[in-house]
């Protein structure tokens, strides 16, 4: 070995050092959470939180995010329902064209009828909390993971028994006029359902409006659930999986960072990280619902068209949109919903959370 060979040796050995010696000083000790024994890792309960604060504030923060991330939504949509490409080459092909011949609305189209939704999810959030909450006192089941799987399916299912009517409605507004320009028309086409609406004689609201009432006249309140069942095909398993991959890339990531690491920021590198594996699983799931919703046919009939027309690629019809969206929602859902919680808590319980 040379000189300088033990120069470097001894200048990595003495930077370790104060290295160590500077964490060691400042708290932030070389400790692993899976060396923390469990009173150490607090999860925030349900029990433990202050329910006035918690519902205004999670209705506010969902419907932030909903603002923000609508846009994916509508591209998303259109490229599950056209047909192979007709219209749009990709999502960065239908942004472009929205914006061009649409201009910005274009992009938030149905935005109000599916923001209702955001009252679902009082509903969605105390189903999950409750089960896992029952889960863990009535059944003494500690797994996170497991405990995520059974409360995101349940409160789903009570979910999208509030949401389907108003995701049925801002589908078809989704979809309409769709190359129109830019500047208002006077009269917009539902393509969807062959109807025409008259905006002169009245606010965009008509055209909701107008929506609700043909779909009732063809169908009655059946109308407003049609693709129920595909919506519960779809959307129980998606988020009973994204909160089972949730759990378990947080817990994976719990075990591999330094204590002195944010519980936050695991939480919140771990929850793009379980959206997108459920949306490269469920993707075909998705496109079948969003066609039954808007072609208003039955299941097996749009299956068997779907897979005549797209073959393999209902694996990966509109799936970039679809992973941008829940790459972006499942980030800033969760920074919300955690923060949210943390504010939350009981003034007797603050003392156990760690940010």
């Amino acid at each position: 070995m040379t000189m300088m060979d033990d120069d470097d040796a001894l200048l990595v050995e003495t930077i370790d050092s104060i290295v160590h010696e500077h964490l060691e000083n400042s708290g932030l000790r070389r400790t692993y959470r899976a060396n923390l024994p469990p009173s150490e890792i607090k999860p925030i309960d349900w029990h433990m939180l202050d329910k006035h604060k918690f519902y205004p504030l999670s209705m506010a923060s969902t419907l932030t995010i909903r603002c923000l991330l609508y846009p994916f939504t509508v591209i998303k949509t259109r490229l599950q329902i056209q047909r192979q490409k007709t219209l749009y080459n990709g999502t960065f092909d239908a942004f472009h064209k929205i914006l061009k011949y649409e201009g910005p609305t274009g992009l938030y189209k149905g935005f109000w009828i599916n923001s209702i939704q955001v009252l679902s999810g009082v509903g969605y959030v105390t189903t999950y909390e409750g089960v896992r909450h029952m889960m863990t006192n009535k059944f003494h089941i500690t797994d996170n993971s497991i405990k995520g799987m059974v409360g995101g399916a349940c409160a789903s299912l009570v979910g999208q028994t509030v949401i389907v009517p108003f995701d049925v409605v801002s589908q078809h507004m989704m979809v309409m006029g769709q190359f129109s320009g830019r500047n208002r028309p006077s009269k917009v086409t539902v393509p969807s359902l062959g109807i025409t609406v008259d905006l002169t004689k009245g606010s965009g609201f008509r055209v909701s409006g107008a929506i609700i009432k043909e779909l009732y006249k063809r169908d009655g309140i059946t109308g407003f659930y049609r693709g129920y069942a595909a919506s519960i095909m779809c959307f129980v398993p998606n988020s009973a999986l994204w909160w089972l991959f949730y759990h378990l890339y947080s817990d994976t990531l719990n075990h591999l960072t330094p204590n002195w690491v944010p519980h936050l920021v695991i939480q919140i590198a771990a929850a793009p990280m379980g959206g997108v594996t459920t949306a490269l699983l469920t993707n075909p799931l998705d496109i079948i619902r969003a066609r039954l919703q808007v072609e208003r046919k039955k299941l097996m009939p749009t299956v068997r068209r779907l897979w005549q027309q797209e073959h393999l690629h209902i694996f990966t019809k509109g799936l970039s949109a679809r992973i941008i969206q829940s790459l972006s929602f499942s980030f800033f859902i969760i920074l919300g919903y955690e923060t949210i919680k943390r504010w939350s808590v009981k003034e007797e319980y603050r003392s156990q959370v760690h940010w």
